[in-house]
């Protein structure tokens, strides 16, 4: 138990310490044919997910995550986290914030197998953006009756 502990601590340490300009980092956090599954992407191996948070250096500016609490049970966690960051192209400048978890498997060896994320898009992210953002408040609104 204490060795998935100290996993999950590296882990919480590697994702709040990221530097999109060194994302080869997490490569030793994740199994070859690790999962990734979130509102936009679904793919397997390093490789794949490394492109996801390489995108992140191309879209955003001064991207970081802040793990707000986690739940370990064997080898499986949940995190909970703050993504702030910027947008280069809309709202430029403007400071954002996700708030979404993390469900993550691991291996024997204290490599993540399976990271799923869980977050809501268009609360998080398309209500932020121009014209759509005000197509999906209405939609919120209408729902809502």
């Amino acid at each position: 138990m204490v060795a998935m502990k100290n996993a999950v601590d590296a882990i919480v340490q590697a994702f709040e310490t990221l530097d999109p300009r060194h994302i080869d980092t997490l490569a030793a956090l994740y199994a070859p044919d690790a999962r990734f599954k979130d509102p936009f992407n679904e793919v397997r191996g390093w490789p794949a997910i490394a492109a996801i948070f390489r995108h992140m250096e191309v879209s955003l500016d001064n991207p970081r995550f802040v793990i707000t609490g986690r739940i370990v049970d064997g080898r499986q966690c949940f995190l909970t986290w703050e993504f702030h960051f910027a947008f280069k192209r809309y709202a430029v400048g403007q400071p954002q914030c996700i708030l979404g978890g993390s469900h993550l498997v691991l291996d024997e060896a204290g490599r993540i197998t399976l990271h799923r994320d869980y977050w809501d898009a268009a609360e998080e992210l398309y209500e932020k953006l121009p014209v759509i953002g005000g197509l999906m408040r209405w939609l919120k609104r209408r729902a809502n009756g």
